[in-house]
């Protein structure tokens, strides 16, 4: 199935991508070039790491690609609104056209999201229905990238056997400490951060409530009742196979109720 594109035009926005692009490249050229590859070659690790590690930084860039033009849920023009959901349907007073309850209106983007969560500069584009199991995905792939960079700094240095082929007029052996510890400090800024988005999403999706219904302290029991952690999932991602939640390059469709999933375990 085609996926569509969805651009956000906004200077700041493409710094900030441009930023965690940047942060990703040199994890993904330097990390190899110093530690991977060689001791790869002399035959310290199994190629089995090499390829996770290649996997792991290709699942990374693929969810930050998806989330960044993926439609987050940006409401038409003029939306055809079903009979029996009119009294589920509002108007926006910024852009003046009829919204589903829980959708909002981004001013940065210029229009109205359905159940927005926010608007991330980190990615140029909001945090909505449509891209949030994207969003969520990028968050878990960055720790998994940021882990496993920090735990090959850490070898590199108390595990791994000294190196005996290198080629000390190489500009990355004159400097592979001063690299190192930058991959260190972005390593550790990276899965801190990431890791406390991450909680505070997880927490959001299972209480079914979004980061601007809780700045506004709106109480998910205004929405509905609550819902397993399955079954609120299933809804984010847009299906109930679990293994599909973790591929980004799909497209999400929306599913209906299950009393199975809607029981609490």
């Amino acid at each position: 199935m085609k996926l569509r594109l969805h651009f956000v035009v906004d200077p700041m926005g493409w710094l900030c991508i441009s930023m965690v692009f940047g942060i990703w490249l040199y994890n993904t050229f330097f990390i190899p070039k110093l530690v991977l590859l060689p001791h790869y070659n002399e035959g310290h690790i199994p190629w089995a790491i090499v390829v996770c590690y290649y996997i792991a930084s290709g699942l990374c860039l693929a969810a930050l690609f998806r989330a960044s033009t993926a439609d987050p849920g940006r409401l038409p023009v003029d939306p055809k609104i079903p009979h029996s959901e009119r009294e589920h349907w509002e108007l926006c007073n910024k852009c003046n056209l009829m919204r589903p309850k829980r959708s909002h209106h981004c001013s940065r983007c210029g229009h109205c999201v359905r159940k927005m969560d926010h608007h991330c500069p980190w990615i140029n584009n909001c945090v909505g229905e449509d891209n949030h199991w994207l969003f969520l995905q990028l968050c878990f792939y960055t720790q998994v990238l940021s882990l496993f960079t920090l735990v090959l700094d850490f070898c590199q240095y108390y595990y791994f056997q000294p190196l005996t082929g290198l080629d000390q007029e190489k500009f990355t052996t004159h400097h592979e400490l001063a690299l190192m510890r930058v991959s260190t400090l972005m390593g550790l800024m990276m899965f801190g951060g990431m890791s406390s988005l991450f909680y505070t999403q997880m927490a959001g999706i299972l209480s079914d409530t979004t980061t601007i219904e809780k700045m506004a302290q709106f109480s998910n029991e205004v929405y509905g009742s609550k819902k397993s952690w399955q079954w609120a999932l299933t809804e984010v991602c847009g299906t109930r196979w679990k293994l599909l939640w973790l591929i980004p390059l799909r497209n999400r469709q929306p599913i209906q109720a299950s009393h199975h999933f809607r029981t609490h375990v």
